[in-house]
């Protein structure tokens, strides 16, 4: 086995691996900027650390004293494995985000669990693995004229819908034999989304760091930017900063970095529509003392 010697693993997939981006590769240069600035961080704190792909088996994970998860944006492409690694990771080394606090947010059944405790959620019904379902029957009994349907594990918009009573019976279709090895969650389509977006709010050891806001391109309701959206400086309400800090106290074992995501829902009041733990791209480009922020959460875990 290779035998790194460092304080922090920053785990990444194979694809992002790389050292340098090239002058159109964009997508790579923003997740290497990011990255520079939090190693510069903890630099400044006496720690080194280490870029690393998660799926490397030559590594020795117990070389590290804590891993960060930072891009591995192919594990819900890879679960079984992932899950694995994961489970012998756990033996091996510190986690700086817990191992049952990544578990039990990887599954969107979380959403559920938040809003028992009062913590206000796009509604989420949830359509279970193995099962058989009528997404035309599923709007009538929810009452919903539109929704969206998504996987419980995933990321990156994988096989996310935007459903009417116009393609919900195609839609359906395509993802009936999905269910076999996976759950669904549905949700009421908010339709504030295609004129303000998503307004993501970083969180650094329980405190709020900056924010974005994402928008979809036109004619769309995604807002990642691989799906052409677009990401923009923005200055949340007291409200949502509030918000935000309370979901995150509201993890059973709070983690040391992670990100809300909130929509204004039909009614017009803020709303978590994600919780973003494992892997959150968290925008430190856009706000340089943030990069000292996490790296300081960081630290304080060691």
């Amino acid at each position: 086995m290779l035998c790194f010697q460092a304080d922090v693993a920053l785990v990444t997939a194979q694809h992002y691996l790389a050292e340098v981006a090239s002058s159109e590769d964009w997508y790579l240069g923003n997740i290497l900027r990011d990255d520079q600035l939090l190693q510069t961080a903890l630099s400044d704190h006496g720690l080194s650390s280490s870029r690393v792909n998660w799926a490397d088996p030559t590594i020795d994970w117990s070389k590290f004293g804590c891993v960060v998860f930072r891009t591995p944006w192919d594990y819900f492409d890879r679960l079984a494995e992932f899950t694995a690694w994961l489970q012998q990771l756990t033996k091996q080394t510190r986690l700086c985000n817990e191992h049952a606090t990544i578990e039990w947010n990887m599954d969107k059944h979380y959403l559920a669990d938040l809003a028992a405790q009062g913590i206000p959620v796009v509604p989420s019904h949830f359509i279970e693995q193995g099962g058989v379902f009528s997404l035309p029957d599923l709007l009538d009994a929810f009452q919903l004229n539109e929704a969206v349907i998504k996987p419980c594990i995933s990321g990156g918009a994988r096989h996310t819908y935007r459903v009417n009573r116009l393609n919900s019976e195609e839609i359906g279709s395509t993802l009936q034999p999905l269910l076999r090895h996976e759950s669904f969650i549905l949700q009421p389509f908010q339709t504030d989304i295609l004129h303000s977006g998503e307004d993501t709010l970083m969180i650094f050891d329980g405190h709020y760091s900056h924010a974005v806001r994402k928008r979809p391109k036109p004619d769309d309701f995604r807002v990642q930017d691989d799906h052409g959206g677009s990401v923009h400086p923005y200055q949340p309400t007291p409200q949502q900063i509030e918000l935000a800090e309370r979901t995150i106290a509201a993890c059973q074992q709070p983690p040391a970095y992670g990100r809300v995501d909130l929509v204004r829902d039909n009614q017009g009041h803020n709303t978590v529509m994600e919780l973003e733990l494992i892997e959150p791209e968290l925008w430190l480009r856009y706000h340089l003392p943030a990069a000292t922020s996490f790296a300081t959460a960081i630290a304080a875990r060691m």
